[in-house]
């Protein structure tokens, strides 16, 4: 992990504004600006950023991996048995005590408040601190990827869509979206420890069957058999040494019907209008509007109920997102996944999902894989 650009950003922050620290409270952006992501966060875990250091308040039991990952110059620990105890085992007083010995009352302390306990920032504002937020400003910073995540990027794109196809040679009547799940899953772990060794993976996989299922459009897979005619969403993320990327397709096992045959039409119609537009300079309610268009021109536009698209990275979804009502302009190294949808009661659902990244003249696949029904049957 490579994270001394993004603290370079944070501090040229801090400096403009007159900001003494800032407290990061979310796990997303305490990796961006560590390295360091644990997998369980019950217990308070604080980023400290300084003019000249930085460092975490962790508990005791993530010590270990902190000191292996976090690319930080201190750890202030604090325990939870008798045998650690060594002073203030609180973390907020831990922070309390660490401000109040380097900084004096009245200096700003930023925070992603947004995140952040309000019991937490409280404490820290009536100790005297006049309280910054920094929600936006760090959000921003991680909406243009660097070269170093693009490329891990494309190699999550690479392995989700080994992952898919695997998937979708899996699929058949009486086998449970459980299983063809699992197909993918084994292969996506067989190619990362023969490329990577180690490497560190996480994922997310869905594939709602039938038409009732995929008209949720986040629903966990179940041992629900897949049928002959049934429309069935694949969703996959990948997230390779923390960095994202997502490939979905929609199928139909067997022949599908002429209303399947018509929705799917529409909502990969929809997506490629989408990426049509897609380049520097045009606003993300621009890109929704065009998708919104071929399905008021097909007949669908009641069914489509989300945006058009999201940002990735470090988190499965993070701004920007391509919104109807958002006049943010698409900027040279941005990443999103396209993913227009719609959902038809006693049809089912229909969202193609693709990761791009935007380039000077347009924008190039980090995921890519076959999107017409024909192509997409023969697996």
């Amino acid at each position: 992990m490579k994270t001394n650009k993004h603290i370079t950003k944070v501090r040229e922050w801090m400096r403009g504004n007159d900001v003494d620290a800032v407290i990061v409270t979310n796990p997303a952006n305490q990796f961006y600006l560590s390295g360091f992501k644990a997998l369980i966060y019950s217990r308070p875990i604080l980023l400290i950023i300084e003019g000249k250091d930085t460092a975490f308040i962790i508990p005791g039991l993530e010590e270990k991996h902190a000191r292996a990952d976090a690319e930080v110059d201190k750890l202030y620990v604090y325990h939870e048995y008798p045998e650690g105890v060594k002073g203030a085992e609180d973390p907020t007083e831990l922070l309390k005590n660490h401000l109040a010995a380097k900084h004096s009352k009245g200096s700003k302390i930023a925070f992603d408040l947004a995140y952040a306990s309000a019991a937490l920032t409280e404490s820290i504002r009536a100790t005297g601190f006049e309280l910054v937020d920094a929600t936006e400003q760090i959000s921003k910073m991680r909406y243009i990827k660097d070269q170093y995540e693009i490329e891990l990027m494309e190699e999550a794109g690479r392995l989700v869509g080994l992952a898919v196809e695997a998937t979708l040679r899996a699929a058949a009547p009486g086998v449970t979206e459980l299983e063809v799940d699992a197909k993918g899953n084994a292969v996506l772990f067989s190619e990362t420890v023969k490329k990577h060794p180690n490497a560190t993976l996480d994922l997310t996989v869905m594939t709602p069957s039938g038409n009732v299922r995929t008209v949720m459009p986040h629903v966990f897979s179940n041992t629900r058999k897949l049928q002959e005619g049934d429309v069935v969403i694949h969703s996959r993320q990948v997230g390779f040494n923390g960095y994202r990327a997502e490939l979905e397709r929609t199928f139909i096992v067997g022949e599908a019907s002429d209303i399947q045959r018509k929705a799917f039409e529409a909502a990969r119609k929809a997506q490629e209008a989408a990426l049509e537009v897609i380049k520097p300079g045009i606003a993300a309610k621009e890109v929704d509007l065009v998708a919104r268009k071929v399905l008021e021109r097909e007949g669908f536009a009641k069914y489509a109920i989300h945006r058009v698209g999201h940002a990735i990275g470090v988190f499965s979804h993070e701004e920007p997102y391509l919104r109807f009502d958002s006049s943010l302009q698409l900027e040279e190294g941005m990443v999103f996944c396209i993913e227009p949808g719609i959902y038809i009661p006693e049809v089912g659902g229909f969202r193609h999902s693709d990761t791009v990244i935007i380039t000077a003249d347009g924008y190039r696949f980090i995921t890519d894989f076959p999107r017409d029904l024909e192509s997409l049957t023969k697996y």
